[in-house]
């Protein structure tokens, strides 16, 4: 069966979706984004990440293409077409389609919205949590609003790109002070060796993890002490155990940082029961 995109008003066949040339999305990379995870039919977490866009259109100044309530029609409509029930759905706003100036266009330039969908299978990501995963860290050289979701992604690009080479999964991004912010595409953790859950604050420095959130959820239903603080290098290749988040991978237990074996090398128990308990707490939406 043919993909099934939305592009600005219309359900096109995926090959032939396409935006205007002059989309300040692709010349200026001024525009923001989403991804939501879909599982047994369901959107994952949907509300969470419709706030977060909501922040990030304003950060910016950027209107909403199309109402909220329109946008989960939209978005649940994609999903059916695609008949997708595990995999993720994706949405992308952008400042809309103007003469290429720096300067916002006039406002009568309406904010263009493409929605896509795609399968995946959740036994790749079941195994994948079985083994764990090793992750590398680079010196994080973003902009400083990298808690707006924005499509300027040219440095996790590179950092991700530089993880696959070095035969890792993720990379974590490092700041001067030695400490991690966060990972090229997801949210780092440790498990501190008196069994804290410890991650860096969201109020600055870090995209604000919409499955973090849902996280610190499932943490404290289990009982789990948390503790929102950075976290150094060193530290986290003495902790008990390291994982990260994200809509794409829920919960994945780190291995290895850089090489070295984070504990026994082995997927920690905290972390799976994370993973494992997450569903019982995400919101779900039916596409």
């Amino acid at each position: 069966m043919p993909r099934i995109a939305y592009v600005n008003g219309r359900y096109v066949p995926h090959r032939d979706a396409s935006v205007h040339i002059e989309d300040r999305g692709y010349q200026f990379a001024d525009g923001v984004y989403e991804v939501c995870e879909i599982s047994r039919g369901y959107i994952i977490d949907m509300p969470g990440h419709l706030d977060r866009l909501d922040r990030s259109l304003r950060e910016l100044s950027i209107g909403w293409p199309v109402s909220r309530k329109a946008l989960e029609m939209i978005l649940g409509e994609v999903v059916r077409r695609n008949r997708v029930r595990d995999g993720l759905v994706y949405l992308q706003v952008t400042r809309g389609v103007a003469r290429r100036d720096h300067v916002f266009p006039p406002a009568s330039v309406r904010p263009a919205l493409v929605v896509t969908a795609k399968s995946t299978d959740p036994a790749v990501s079941a195994r994948r949590a079985e083994a764990g995963v090793s992750v590398i860290t680079v010196p994080d050289n973003r902009w400083e609003r990298v808690d707006i979701k924005t499509v300027g992604l040219l440095p996790n690009v590179l950092a991700r790109q530089k993880a696959r080479e070095a035969g890792a999964y993720e990379a974590w991004f490092v700041g001067t002070d030695g400490k991690v912010t966060e990972g090229s595409s997801t949210n780092a953790w440790i498990v501190s060796q008196d069994g804290r859950l410890v991650t860096r604050p969201a109020e600055h420095g870090i995209l604000r993890g919409i499955t973090r959130g849902t996280v610190i959820k499932v943490a404290e239903q289990l009982g789990l002490k948390i503790e929102e603080r950075a976290f150094t290098v060193e530290e986290a290749k003495a902790a008990r155990e390291a994982f990260i988040t994200s809509a794409t991978s829920i919960v994945l237990p780190v291995v290895s940082i850089d090489g070295a074996a984070v504990a026994n090398g082995h997927p920690g128990s905290v972390a799976l029961s994370l993973r494992a308990a997450f569903f019982d707490v995400a919101e779900k939406c039916l596409a």
